[in-house]
């Protein structure tokens, strides 16, 4: 029985970069974490040791700074820049993905900033010399309603402790990505998807965090015509109402215990069919 090389890539992981657009005295800020990951033939170097198709993830570090400096614009063509540069001057690369999280940020004045918890958004761009793949997403949007949830009728067995509940906490943390039917408006996309999925957990009377997932990602294709599908992982962030009465207390919903682990986790794909 032979033993052969099995598919392969590498890369630099995380490239943190702050790009700061001065536009006189209003700057504008982008802030970037970037990682490549690079696969061709790689066969010589993992077989021999020979480095002579490696191109250095450290020169991946410097492309990713040294193309910064021309400016940075909508993070999907900003990946797609890269992910050419490396498959289209490197005989060796057939195939290059870039992931890029752009972190954002509240201005408060002409030059001044606070980090903000809108959610972090997300784009990966696969490209192979022809053809281009392009996903966007975000992540880290956390979002609670305080009534309007349910959760009753799920099977009771032996050991079934759960009890059945018509109002309580609904909360969440968002990821959410989307694949593209092609070219697109990325930032209103992003901007467009990002309200959707908050306009739809805001209306929807829950029974169930699969019903708001299904109706976040129909919000987000209804709202969209560029975006085929919507991949979601919503973990379900557990607020259990205290019993206060050993101190001689009410709660009428208005104490809760917030829990960490485990956590429910409810994870699905919403698709416009052809």
């Amino acid at each position: 029985m032979a033993i052969v090389l099995g598919a392969n890539r590498y890369g630099k992981a995380e490239t943190r970069l702050v790009r700061v657009d001065r536009d006189g005295d209003m700057h504008r800020l982008v802030d970037l974490n970037v990682s490549t990951a690079l696969s061709g033939d790689m066969a010589d170097t993992h077989l021999t040791g020979a480095n002579d198709k490696v191109l250095a993830t450290d020169t991946q570090k410097n492309t990713v700074l040294a193309f910064a400096r021309d400016g940075v614009g909508q993070i999907e063509d900003f990946g797609l820049r890269l992910a050419r540069r490396f498959v289209d001057t490197q005989d060796a690369i057939h195939h290059a993905r870039v992931d890029i999280e752009q972190y954002p940020w509240t201005r408060h004045g002409p030059h001044s900033f606070s980090r903000s918890g809108e959610g972090t958004r997300l784009a990966v761009v696969k490209y192979d010399g022809t053809d281009t793949q392009i996903t966007g997403g975000i992540k880290d949007l956390t979002v609670l309603n305080t009534t309007d949830s349910e959760f009753w009728g799920f099977p009771r067995e032996e050991y079934t402790t759960l009890p059945e509940t018509k109002d309580r906490i609904l909360a969440t943390a968002v990821t959410a990505k989307w694949k593209f039917n092609g070219e697109a408006d990325w930032g209103r996309a992003y901007e467009t998807a990002r309200d959707s999925l908050l306009e739809a957990f805001v209306d929807t009377y829950s029974y169930s965090l699969q019903q708001t997932l299904y109706a976040m990602g129909e919000r987000v294709l209804k709202a969209v015509p560029e975006i085929k599908e919507v991949r979601l992982s919503l973990p379900n962030k557990h607020h259990y109402l205290c019993d206060l009465s050993p101190f001689g207390l009410d709660n009428p919903g208005e104490v809760f215990q917030v829990g960490d682990r485990p956590y429910g986790l409810i994870q699905g794909t919403v698709v416009r069919e052809d």
